[in-house]
């Protein structure tokens, strides 16, 4: 069976939840039904009063590179105004939702921690909360499926709109699990609503749904991206390019001064689960070492079931900074400032701290058992599906 999205079921049997109110929607391009039919238009063609749409980081139409801020705009297409929720304002404000009952939040995350959509789905739920109104979550597949917890959790002082809670890198949960988890765990006092989706289990990838996979931001165009993620996100931290400006971030990284060849050699010496390297050139367009040519690797999984992904990043970045370390560093802020970016993403200094000292991953990695046996115990009330 199909999976059937929370879009779809609104749609099909839960229309009553809008009748009548005048609807603000934060969506992005990715939330659409299996014929590809926006979110916006499907729900302008059942008759839902759509009043305001709200866009997350890279924007309602989902252009903007990462990490700029976005500001309010006015949709060509419905001619309703389109505020930001990432940029100096992070929840909505009582001149935003002015005209609006009820909010509705649609979007297709890919169950990182550090992708930013569940942070805009944290504020949505506050501001919400303060300006008194209700939200409905339409829920989604996690694409990396739902059983798999990874990483670190975010240290306290460590928050940051790239760890807005104390999550697990790879977390397991749909974004409708994500609200309940939020508004349970953190006293958000949200009017709360997930509708619910129909057929998905927590076993399955995104290409096991049936549903049409749409790029759900600029560097993120494919599952196998998503699948990689969780892990060479953390070269956004250092001074590598993580790929951006060519055909496959994420899953390629490198710098000018790698040997490429040697590094993916390393890196197969390690043996990691479910994926070998191959040597590559590259010369990004954007972002770090824009137009210059790079040595590095690509990263081809072969069984992603068995791929450790967080851990695989904590790897490659290892494997680079040992083959130049005179010439690797790590970032000394990030977006937010300080502290640093590797740091905001790890959730803590732990990590980076430990690869400088040239512990071996193996090591870093150990103590998270304890802390994601800890967590899947506080979510586990929180969850939908099987």
């Amino acid at each position: 069976m199909k999976v059937k999205t929370g879009l779809q079921r609104l749609l099909q049997e839960k229309l009553h939840l809008v009748a009548g109110r005048r609807v603000g929607l934060v969506t992005q391009p990715a939330a659409v039904l299996p014929d590809l039919t926006a979110c916006v238009d499907a729900l302008r063609q059942a008759g839902v009063q759509l009043t305001a749409l709200f866009g997350p980081e890279h924007g309602f139409g989902g252009a903007a590179a990462d990490g700029l801020a976005v500001a309010d705009a006015v949709d060509l297409r419905t001619g309703l105004p389109v505020w930001s929720l990432y940029g100096p304002v992070k929840e909505p404000t009582a001149a935003m939702l002015d005209g609006v009952d009820l909010l509705l939040f649609d979007m297709q995350d890919v169950g990182v921690r550090f992708y930013t959509y569940l942070s805009t789905l944290y504020h949505l739920l506050a501001g919400a909360a303060r300006q008194g109104r209700p939200v409905i979550v339409l829920d989604r597949p996690n694409p990396i499926d739902g059983l798999t917890l990874e990483g670190p959790l975010v240290q306290p002082g460590y928050e940051s709109f790239v760890g807005v809670a104390p999550l697990p890198i790879r977390h397991g949960m749909t974004v409708g699990e994500l609200a309940r988890y939020f508004c349970g765990e953190f006293a958000i006092d949200a009017d709360l609503t997930v509708v619910a989706m129909q057929g998905w289990r927590r076993s399955q990838w995104f290409d096991e749904t049936g549903l049409p996979w749409v790029s759900t931001s600029p560097a993120m165009p494919h599952l196998s991206t998503a699948t990689v993620y969780p892990g060479l996100c953390f070269v956004e931290g250092t001074n590598l390019s993580e790929g951006r400006g060519v055909a496959l971030p994420f899953e390629l990284c490198g710098a000018p001064w790698l040997d490429g060849y040697e590094l993916a050699a390393a890196l197969n010496r390690r043996e990691l689960p479910g994926v070998r390297f191959r040597p590559v050139y590259f010369e990004p367009s954007a972002s770090k070492h824009a137009g210059a040519l790079c040595q590095g690797v690509q990263v081809h999984v072969h069984d992603r079931r068995r791929l450790a992904a967080v851990e695989l990043g904590l790897h490659v970045v290892d494997a680079c900074r040992r083959q130049a370390p005179e010439l690797f560093h790590f970032l000394p802020t990030s977006w937010e400032g300080h502290p640093p970016h590797f740091d905001l993403l790890a959730g803590g200094p732990t990590l980076r701290t430990g690869l400088l000292a040239g512990e071996p991953v193996e090591a870093l990695v150990a103590p998270w058992t304890a802390e994601l046996a800890a967590f899947a115990d506080s979510r586990a009330r929180y969850l939908l599906y099987g």
